[in-house]
């Protein structure tokens, strides 16, 4: 009923202008040529409208192409008051139907598009204004800033052309009536309606402040209402790109903000007080303000408060009239940031449902905006942060039968360890003030694997914690700097190679006993003399807490890397694993030990043989390695596309690209080792710095690329993200998504554990225990380097998870079929290679609580998920603090609760901590 009753036209009237009058170009009353003002609607004239012109325009302003037409159906067919005839094919495209109106712009033909076979609006210039370069400027800047902007409530502006000396653009033809002319027809847009026009109007001026432009003359007769009553925002002939405003006077006094009449420079909250003046007319057809002259105009826009809407109308709802007046605020700074803003805090709806259904891609702002308050009810509050407490706890009780520190404690501490590998190096006759060292810890992982594959796991985990902790420490030393060549600056066993005369490598077990020892000899011999006493083993198997009782000389059989001129070689057997055949192999050059190990069954000529692979693990690795390239791929091929096509939150992807280089240049420092030579150091801070920012870049591009297709496909899944980019730190929904992914994260853990502590009681052959990887990657033994190489991996996995999860949707087409193939993925990237039958379960359950938070709950979710999941498992939460590594894995304790805590303060949106129990979730 509504749009049939909005389908009535005023048609265009023509009037004769004397030589010295011209018309307003915004509300067509006569001005005399020269005014700077028009006396009816204060509008600033240009040298446009001070030029005469043949005929007038009807009221409402119809100079624009889409701002007034005749009744629908019928234009004015008279040729004679046209430079153009009906029927008259233009640059053999377009066919004149008639004219539509004039004004101090020119005049507006109603046409067909004959090459794409559809009716356009074209907008022509007088052709003795087309001569002024600077009026011909302007006509083709409103063209570049329109055509900037694509949205379904804005006017499409399609091409510039010029026929004979007349240029016109071609624009979207509408048939309809402006905002202007219905609202002097009718008074005000019914309650409902007006709610509806307002959400389109703000999806319009959104669009627009997207892609960077200021519409800067937003007045109802800038808004055509189509024959469907939907609203098209139209003429961009004042807009300008945002980074390029100036201050100048520019628009309809009217409708300018007051810094706009005091000159200053126009910003998107300049067009938002503009909107504000729109919906105070469409909800109560009222002005806000009403003048004679510009300084009238300027002093109330600037210091007159507006009458409170609700006072021209009864049915005011209280919401709308509060954003009206928010919008309306004479500093721009405590108006709505932006019109994603203004449409949320209007009543009702879904603005983000409706952009999706309307086609459009929601503006990061929007998505913001999205979701409502979010906050949890205290019953659900209270739940989520017991359910994380009780599973933290479940972790950590687990502790001592599901990890490698939990069934074998370290005994000695790595400060000691390295004090103790200092005291064995120099025993053996080396430097022992070197010019470098370094030393971190490793897994001694195949002495476990192959116990654990022939015993019952309830026997060697108990026999291990007598044989020791199965972690090695590791040292190196130097006469000289110890450069690395790898790009992440990790210094390992074979980086930098063994080439330095005096290098010495050792590894003993947690307890400090000798496991392996390997030294450089000299490059030159100098000693002529050869020494015939030989080498006394004993101090070996001393430093190896061996009993030299039990183990027997045998033929040498492995050759040391290094040069030598003794060796020897011993078998035998260690109390705590008697049925376990060891071989001991040690060589000696000019008297100096040099080469010394301890080797098993399980023990490999490496030098020899390829390395080992083990199914599961190999399927995972491979899994892995797909998903990467495959992402690598799409990465670089949609973050050209969206570069090109200017699409994206350049903003978001800043601000993330910025604490990855921030927390990265951290961890990289941290876990790099520094050499001893000021060009050394310099190197190795330039080479932390370049790979600090060779991960922002490439996170900054992955987002680029991605970002926009999750936020038109599924943009209910960035909302918490979008809050915590824009800075809202405490805004429930954030909370609510926190707890929700903190819940989920430490499930997935207590899953990790059960799935590795089960073998303690229960007999799974093949099944080890979990190491403390923080504790053993480079610079594991700092807790701030496990700390900011955790919350740098859990972005890193959040996002890629989330990406995954579009891509799969963009692939499959179906949301069902996506997250089957998601779970896929999850649960082969989850086998361990071990044990099948305790490790599928765990696979399936860990990879149905990804799916199901990444797809309920969003990026943000998805993120704290990997934080929790992986200091739960990667870590040693152990509470017995005689070990060190208590102390170590506390600061990552403290930041889970710490996380936990603040999320669910947050998540009750302000609601007291302690309510009646009957509130409902």
């Amino acid at each position: 009923m509504w749009a049939a009753e909005s389908a009535h036209r005023i048609a265009p009237f023509l009037r004769y202008n004397p030589a010295s009058m011209s018309k307003c170009t915004h509300c067509g009353a006569e001005v005399s040529v020269g005014a700077r003002f028009c006396p009816a609607c204060g509008a600033v004239q240009s040298s446009i409208s001070q030029m005469p012109t043949a005929a007038s325009s009807p009221p409402g302003g119809s100079r624009r192409a889409a701002a007034s037409s005749p009744p629908i159906g019928r234009v004015d067919s008279s040729s004679a008051f046209g430079a153009f005839s009906p029927g008259q094919v233009l640059a053999e495209r377009y066919r004149i139907i008639g004219l539509l109106g004039r004004g101090g712009m020119g005049e507006v033909y109603r046409a067909d598009d004959l090459k794409l076979g559809q009716p356009v609006a074209l907008k022509f210039l007088p052709k003795h204004l087309s001569a002024d370069p600077a009026l011909l400027e302007r006509f083709h800047a409103e063209v570049r800033n329109a055509r900037q902007v694509s949205h379904p409530h804005v006017c499409r502006v399609y091409d510039i052309g010029e026929v004979d000396g007349h240029h016109f653009l071609s624009m979207e033809y509408v048939d309809g009536e402006d905002l202007a002319t219905l609202l002097r027809r009718i008074g005000r847009l019914p309650p409902a309606k007006a709610v509806e026009i307002a959400r389109q109007l703000c999806a319009g001026l959104a669009a627009a402040h997207e892609r960077g432009v200021l519409h800067r003359d937003l007045k109802p007769a800038n808004i055509m209402l189509d024959g469907h009553g939907r609203a098209r925002i139209t003429d961009f002939g004042l807009a300008v790109r945002s980074d390029e405003a100036a201050g100048e006077i520019a628009g309809t006094p009217a409708y300018m903000s007051p810094e706009q009449l005091t000159g200053l420079a126009a910003t998107a909250q300049s067009d938002i007080y503009s909107l504000g003046l729109v919906l105070y007319e469409i909800f109560t057809g009222k002005k806000a303000f009403e003048a004679t002259n510009f300084g009238e105009w300027r002093r109330k826009h600037s210091e007159e408060p507006p009458t409170h809407p609700s006072v021209h109308t009864t049915d005011m709802d209280p919401a709308v009239e509060r954003v009206i007046l928010r919008c309306l605020e004479k500093d721009p700074a405590k108006r709505p940031p932006s019109a994603s803003q203004v449409a949320m805090a209007l009543p009702g709806g879904d603005p983000l449902a409706a952009a999706i259904a309307a086609g459009e891609t929601p503006s990061p702002e929007m998505v913001a905006a999205a979701g409502g308050e979010g906050a949890l009810s205290l019953r659900a509050a209270w739940s989520l942060l017991g359910g994380v407490a009780v599973l933290v706890a479940a972790c950590v009780l687990f502790f001592p039968y599901s990890t490698d520190l939990g069934i074998a404690p370290m005994e000695k501490n790595p400060a000691s360890l390295r004090d103790h590998a200092r005291e064995i190096v120099t025993k053996f006759g080396y430097d022992k003030n070197p010019a470098d060292s370094s030393d971190w810890l490793r897994r001694d992982y195949d002495p476990m694997r192959y116990l654990a594959d022939r015993q019952p796991s309830q026997q060697w985990r108990r026999a291990l914690r007598d044989v020791g902790s199965p972690v090695l420490f590791k040292y190196r030393q130097s006469p000289r700097p110890m450069v690395t060549r790898s790009f992440d600056g990790t210094l390992v066993e074979a980086d930098p190679p063994y080439e330095v005369s005096g290098m010495v490598y050792l590894a003993t077990d947690a307890q400090g006993r000798l496991r392996e020892f390997r030294a450089v000899p000299p490059q030159v011999e100098t000693e002529k003399v050869l020494s015939t006493a030989e080498f006394d083993w004993s101090r070996v198997f001393t430093e190896a807490g061996l009993d030299a009782a039990r183990f027997q000389r045998v033929e040498p059989q492995w050759l040391p890397a290094s040069p030598f001129d003794a060796r020897a070689e011993w078998t035998g057997s260690i109390a705590e694993l008697p049925d376990i055949s060891l071989r001991v192999s040690a060589a000696a050059f000019r008297g100096k030990l040099v080469h010394f190990q301890i080797l098993g069954p399980w023990s490999k000529p490496e030098r020899m043989e390829a390395p080992r692979q083990f199914t599961g693990l190999l399927i995972a690795q491979t899994t892995l390695v797909i998903m990467l390239m495959a992402l690598f791929i799409s990465v670089i091929f949609f973050a050209r596309r969206n570069l090109r096509q200017g699409r994206g939150d350049r903003t978001g992807a800043f601000r993330i690209a910025m604490f990855v280089f921030v927390v990265s240049l951290f961890y990289t420092h941290l876990s790099r080792h520094i050499a001893g030579s000021l060009r050394d150091l310099f190197n190795s801070g330039g080479a932390a710095w370049a790979q600090s920012i060779v991960n922002a870049v490439v996170l900054w591009l992955a987002y680029m690329a991605l970002e926009p297709y999750l936020r038109r496909r599924m943009p209910e899944l960035l909302i918490g993200w979008a809050r915590l980019l824009e800075g809202r730190f405490r805004d429930p929904y954030i909370g609510r998504d926190v707890l929700i992914g903190a819940v989920f994260g430490a499930g997935a853990a207590l899953v990790y554990h059960v799935v590795n502590g089960l073998p303690s009681w229960f007999a799974f052959p093949g099944q080890t225990t979990i190491p403390p990887l923080r504790l053993l990657g480079p610079g594991g033994t700092n807790p701030l380097g496990y700390l900011s190489l955790g919350i740098l991996q859990a972005v890193v996995q959040g996002v890629s998870m989330l990406v995954w999860y579009f891509l799969l949707r963009l692939l499959l087409r179906k949301k069902l079929l996506a997250v089957g193939a998601l779970a896929v993925v999850m649960f082969l990237l989850n086998l361990g290679g071990e044990n099948a039958w305790v490790e599928i379960p765990g696979a399936i359950l860990t990879a149905a609580l990804v799916v199901i938070l990444v797809e309920r709950f969003g990026l943000l979710a998805a993120v704290v998920f990997w934080l929790f999941r992986n200091l739960l498992v990667d870590v040693a939460p152990s509470l017995d603090f005689s070990n060190f590594y208590a102390t170590y894995a506390l600061p990552g304790l403290l930041l889970l609760v710490a996380l936990a805590l603040y999320a669910f303060r947050i998540s009750l949106g302000g609601q007291p901590l302690f309510g009646a129990a009957s509130l409902e979730d």
